[in-house]
């Protein structure tokens, strides 16, 4: 009956219902990233297309600041692609470049996470050993009821 229908019922019922949906969803991922703002003389360029190209980085624009030797560049560059990007800047332009790092926006992950092999599916499963979870994305035979 109604009345005693408590939430010790329908929470396990509909946690089960939302798991089993996000599982047949298609579900993908979304990434942070960064806008960069890298001031560099002329002869440091190389230096920071080479570190951008090694961490997924993207150039959107290249300008000379007018009346100094100066080259601003400005890339999207992933926020899980960023940690140690300043010291690796540093070092293959001698120093001359600086970095100004400030979130953009998020990009869709194209891979599937629920397919093993792709980068989408090593992130779920490094969040999850990283929670204390099962590294194993469950079945969704586990969320279908059972009659």
């Amino acid at each position: 009956d109604a009345v005693h229908r408590g939430g010790g019922q329908i929470i396990p019922t509909a946690r089960r219902c939302f798991y089993a949906s996000q599982l047949t969803a298609r579900p993908r991922l979304l990434e942070p990233v960064f806008l960069v703002d890298i001031q560099a003389p002329e002869g440091a360029l190389g230096g920071i297309y080479s570190v951008l190209n090694q961490r997924r980085g993207q150039v959107i624009q290249e300008e000379q600041r007018p009346g100094t030797p100066l080259y601003k560049v400005q890339a999207y560059l992933p926020v899980l692609e960023s940690f140690g990007f300043t010291e690796k800047l540093r070092a293959e332009t001698g120093g001359q470049a600086f970095p100004q790092c400030v979130f953009d926006h998020w990009e869709v992950l194209n891979d599937d996470p629920l397919t093993e092999g792709n980068k989408s599916h090593q992130l779920v499963v490094d969040c999850r050993t990283r929670k204390g979870l099962n590294a194993e994305i469950p079945a969704l035979d586990k969320y279908l009821d059972k009659l």
